[in-house]
């Protein structure tokens, strides 16, 4: 059995914990995922713009949703090319032609 000291220390974790919105729990996996969802749990832990992009798509893998519409859009925004005034124009050329 735990101590007096050790119960107050374990009481006043859970409390910080609580302060902080976490909460801690068991999860029952595989032991090959182990390291996997330790390190899900402290990324969304972190919950920053990465911690949501993460929930969101673990969420809509778990549900089997679609994917929201705009996806490609939005990387294609993302995108480092974005104002970089590419000519995309393409040649209309004839070609040449082929003795068959």
């Amino acid at each position: 059995m735990s101590n007096t000291s050790q119960k107050r220390a374990i009481k006043n974790y859970r409390h910080r914990l609580a302060e902080r919105g976490m909460a801690r729990f068991e999860v029952l996996a595989l032991e090959a995922d182990r390291d996997l969802i330790r390190s899900l749990a402290k990324r969304l832990a972190d919950d920053g713009p990465e911690a949501n992009r993460i929930r969101s798509i673990v969420s809509q893998s778990v549900e089997g949703a679609p994917p929201p519409k705009g996806g490609i859009l939005e990387a294609l925004r993302r995108s480092p090319l974005v104002g970089a005034d590419l000519d995309l124009t393409r040649s209309r050329e004839t070609g040449r032609k082929v003795d068959l």
